[in-house]
């Protein structure tokens, strides 16, 4: 099963560097959505079963996956499930000609973000589209600024790391020198080392950062 790959973004438009995944056995309505998403610059891959989506790599930015409930084969649902298993978060909008309450539950408590009845009008699928694109771009930059800072504060010290914990979590100069057995001014030395390290421009920062990283929950329990 190909879970990540990499895809050539599309020329701006109403999604930038989004790509729609659409996964329908409807030819006609899948190449009617097909349509409607490159008249407005969105790039957009479609397959015809769940089979044939899971042999082709998900592309390694925003995207999102329309997908029709009932499909031949594994369903829709199923599709959703086997995504889940393997850790992929695409975001989901469902698309089904029935309207099944009991079935739009269940799609929505696994993650999908819409679930659409068919007919259903061009803007609305548009904007959920769209919202759920938006959703993955978040995800995905908030994953990315957690590397990033990850990186950062492998660069630190021992030292560094303790201190900036502990003053992360509240603790006063003094009290973090008591705790590790360090002097004042060394315990101020390496807070603004770590804040230089981490490129914090304020301890504001510095706190919010502690903060992405677990730091102070560790700290608060030593």
């Amino acid at each position: 099963m190909a879970i990540s790959g990499s895809y050539p973004s599309p020329g701006g438009g109403l999604v930038d560097d989004g790509v729609v995944l659409v996964v329908d056995d409807d030819a006609v309505l899948r190449d009617g959505i097909a349509s409607l998403f490159r008249s407005m610059d969105i790039q957009v891959r479609t397959f015809a079963s769940a089979a044939e989506f899971l042999c082709f790599p998900i592309p390694d930015v925003p995207c999102c996956l329309v997908l029709d409930v009932r499909l031949r084969g594994a369903s829709g649902l199923e599709l959703q499930a086997m995504l889940a298993e393997v850790g992929c978060m695409v975001p989901v909008v469902f698309i089904s000609g029935h309207a099944d309450v009991a079935m739009s539950v269940m799609a929505m408590r696994a993650g999908a973000t819409h679930f659409l009845t068919k007919p259903f009008r061009d803007q609305d699928l548009l904007d959920a589209v769209t919202e759920a694109i938006g959703r993955d771009a978040q995800r995905r930059a908030c994953e990315r600024r957690g590397r990033e800072l990850k990186a950062a504060f492998d660069t630190l010290t021992s030292r560094e790391r303790e201190v900036m914990a502990r003053a992360a979590a509240g603790l006063m100069n003094k009290q973090i020198a008591d705790d590790v057995g360090l002097s004042t001014v060394t315990v101020k030395i390496h807070r603004a080392q770590a804040m230089k390290k981490m490129g914090a421009r304020t301890f504001a920062e510095l706190v919010v950062m502690a903060h992405v990283l677990g730091l102070t929950n560790s700290a608060a329990q030593a």
